[in-house]
């Protein structure tokens, strides 16, 4: 079996209210404020392959006055991901002295994905392929995405565990065939993993 992963909140953890920090210092006022100017909407259209300055252009028509708070987005992301999730990182390294594939399919905008790298060189190594949603202009749970990896690397998506946190990532894989866990935490997905006989 091949085990395929998605980066955000499964790998690193990603606290976007961080971004907007110097502007609204209560995480809480931050998220709220994301929520109000449509930014996970926004950001998914990032992780799509738009561009950062043409994103920032059409969330200022959307919401005037938007771009001043997120107009640092790209330069403060760094602040977003800082924490690494270490027991997933644990089981893929189980995993990965097991015997089985490892392979990664994520969200992650084209100008971000390096600054991940740099944050998390792990991630540069970590994967034997990863299908980066900015540079296919692809987004989970497009099925073109699954398939993307799959004929990249000449793989079967019923060989494939795919783990995700994201519900609809998750049926999305499931949809082309892949076997596929939804991520809570570490401890949940290594029972799955034990009872699917991978660890």
């Amino acid at each position: 079996m091949h085990v395929v992963f998605d980066v955000g909140n499964v790998l690193i953890r990603w606290a976007p209210e961080r971004a907007v920090a110097h502007v609204f210092p209560d995480p809480a006022e931050a998220l709220d404020w994301l929520q109000s100017v449509g930014f996970f909407e926004w950001n998914l259209a990032q992780d799509g392959g738009r561009g950062f300055a043409e994103g920032l252009a059409v969330l200022e028509a959307a919401h005037p006055g938007a771009s001043g708070p997120l107009g640092a987005y790209q330069a403060r992301f760094a602040q977003t991901i800082l924490q690494p999730i270490e027991g997933s990182w644990a089981l893929m390294e189980r995993l990965r002295a097991g015997g089985h594939r490892i392979f990664g399919i994520t969200n992650f905008a084209a100008y971000t994905w390096p600054i991940a790298l740099d944050v998390h060189p792990r991630l540069a190594t970590a994967f034997e392929d990863v299908v980066v949603s900015g540079h296919e202009h692809l987004l989970k749970p497009d099925p073109a995405i699954y398939h993307r990896l799959c004929q990249r690397n000449g793989l079967r998506p019923e060989d494939c565990l795919f783990i995700d946190d994201s519900l609809p990532n998750v049926l999305g894989a499931r949809a082309v065939g892949m076997q596929a866990h939804p991520f809570t935490t570490p401890e949940a997905l290594a029972a799955d993993l034990a009872a699917r006989g991978l660890i």
